[in-house]
């Protein structure tokens, strides 16, 4: 996973090393706690196979789903960079396997490395724009929008780097994303294939006009 990244290939060989040496894999089963709010935020994560969802749970029983992360998406550059406790849940939404960098040695990458610290840069960045374009949906968007933008964020080039045109997710799951149920996603998913943005078959979707699932519903 770190040789599929943008900056590990750019690192001298005993820099990668190090980086390699410093990040460990952990399996989670479908439904469990890649990390979980208010823990000490020790480690960068990045998703190798399967699919997690970043939310949070309220005291009045709410959940406010942010986003989706694919395989190859990274999180909590901006929680490596404080020191307060984690601020969201990541659960898997399926068996999951997560790479976690430690702490020491993401900031030494962040002391030795440009090419790393231009990556995190572009990451904090398009994440802050992903999340202002989300909560403008939820706050101002119809249900049918929130479904075509929770999709189009699976498939940023950045934040979700070498994902393919095609993504294997369940209706249920893209409802656990959006915040809706699986039969209000079942509606929109047929007014988005309809107007030519997606193919859904059983199991899948293929997405046919990113931008346009961006812009739906704007």
């Amino acid at each position: 996973m770190l040789r599929r990244t943008s900056w590990a290939p750019q690192l001298p060989p005993e820099d990668f090393v190090r980086a390699c040496e410093g990040t460990c894999e952990r399996f989670v089963a479908a439904e469990g706690f890649v990390c979980r709010k208010g823990e000490p935020v020790d480690h960068w994560i990045g998703v190798i196979a399967g699919l997690a969802k970043m939310s949070s749970d309220w005291a009045t029983g709410k959940t406010a789903s942010y986003t989706g992360i694919a395989a190859g998406g990274w999180f909590g550059e901006g929680s490596m960079l404080k020191t307060e406790a984690r601020r969201y849940d990541v659960i898997a939404l399926r068996d999951t396997r997560v790479a976690c960098m430690k702490r020491e040695t993401f900031h030494w990458l962040l002391d030795h490395s440009i090419p790393f610290n231009r990556f995190i840069i572009n990451q904090i960045n398009e994440r802050l724009g992903l999340f202002i374009g989300l909560l403008e949906s939820e706050r101002l968007a119809d249900v049918d929008a929130r479904v075509a933008r929770a999709i189009a964020a699976l498939f940023h080039p950045v934040l979700q780097p070498g994902i393919e045109a095609r993504i294997a997710i369940s209706q249920e799951e893209i409802g656990l994303l959006a915040g809706v149920s699986r039969q209000r996603v079942n509606r929109s998913m047929r007014i988005l294939e309809e107007a030519g943005y997606l193919v859904a078959k059983y199991g899948g979707v293929t997405v046919l006009d990113l931008d346009g699932l961006r812009r739906f519903g704007g």
